[in-house]
């Protein structure tokens, strides 16, 4: 009578043969899939620094002045689930220490709203959704996944146009290593402004046309490699008025700082956020799969010579078949 196989090694083997083949899953499907920009964010970074801006009730630059730049960023889900896009609503606030106190952006020196939409998985832009501004680019309120040493193509708002920044150098923030990008714009005329002539120095004429020039003296932003997140970013922003055919020399200030940057609260969130964000790629895409496969061919090697021993066993053990005796003859 044949013996079936003992099911302990046979579950093993099957249990072990389950996770090698999960633990494929997880390395070569789940992980890259896991790789997405949410849609559900919910995240406010705050810049600050010392600089001068145009009081219009004083009709004058204020130097040395505290300034803050407050941005809030909020994902549409409702937008991102139909469209399969991230789409994220950004304002953006200017604030001196005059207007800082006030709780309604309105009333802030400077404020913008703009609705950004990206691919989820390049982080391309994306021209649906009521997007606005149509803005171009690789890196916008972060970076793609797997950030490499090279440069980039970052989208300026008030320039209205990608800046390239290059790879300067790897550092950490907050002790959380990151990869350094930095840039500069150099003066440019971005648009047109009616203002009263004696603002740029033309008392004579009642209004005048007036230049819109921008230039940034350093953009500076430290990038988590794997998720893409920026841990601390820091902009000289430059705005001012020219006369009409005015040369460089005959600017009024409306807005200028050397260096405004991430505060450390600021810093400390982003920083947070990215470690959270690596765990979870290194558990789906590491972790797991190391797991599952080192514990998967343990069981299956375990399972295999379980069986085979049993097998030999049996073997071994069987009687020895009986000696037919010779037929008579006659």
């Amino acid at each position: 009578m044949r013996r079936t196989a003992p099911p302990v090694p046979l579950v093993l083997l099957g249990v072990g043969t389950f996770l090698l083949v999960l633990a494929a899953l997880l390395a070569r499907y789940v992980e890259p899939r896991a790789q997405r920009t949410p849609t559900d964010t919910d995240v406010t970074t705050v810049f600050t620094g010392q600089g001068s801006y145009f009081d219009t009730g004083k009709v004058k630059t204020v130097e040395g002045a505290e300034l803050t730049v407050t941005r809030k960023v909020r994902g549409d889900v409702a937008d991102s689930e139909k469209s399969g896009r991230a789409v994220w609503d950004v304002s953006t606030s200017v604030d001196t220490e005059d207007t800082l106190p006030a709780s309604d952006p309105h009333d802030s020196f400077q404020w913008t709203v703009e609705r950004w939409v990206t691919d989820r998985r390049t982080n391309a832009p994306v021209h649906c959704c009521g997007e606005s501004p149509r803005f171009a680019g690789e890196a916008y309120l972060k970076f793609p996944f797997g950030v490499e040493k090279r440069p980039y193509r970052w989208w300026d708002s008030t320039l209205g146009a990608a800046v390239e920044l290059e790879f300067t150098r790897t550092t950490k923030v907050r002790g959380h290593e990151g990869y350094l990008f930095t840039g500069t714009v150099d003066p440019v005329r971005t648009g047109t402004r009616q203002v009263p002539g004696v603002l740029v120095g033309q008392p004579e004429r009642g209004q005048v046309l007036a230049e819109e020039w921008y230039a940034n003296h350093g953009i500076e932003l430290v990038a988590d490699q794997r998720t893409g997140r920026i841990l601390f970013a820091a902009i000289g922003p430059r705005k001012t008025l020219r006369a009409p055919g005015a040369g460089a020399g005959n600017e009024v200030v409306l807005l200028e700082s050397k260096r405004i940057a991430f505060t450390e609260e600021t810093q400390k969130k982003q920083v947070e956020l990215a470690r959270a964000d690596n765990r979870k790629l290194r558990l789906l895409g590491v972790t797991a799969p190391v797991g599952a496969g080192a514990l998967g061919l343990s069981l299956a090697v375990a399972g295999s010579v379980l069986l085979v021993r049993g097998r030999r066993e049996d073997t071994a053990g069987a009687p020895a078949p009986a000696d037919v005796p010779e037929p008579l003859t006659r």
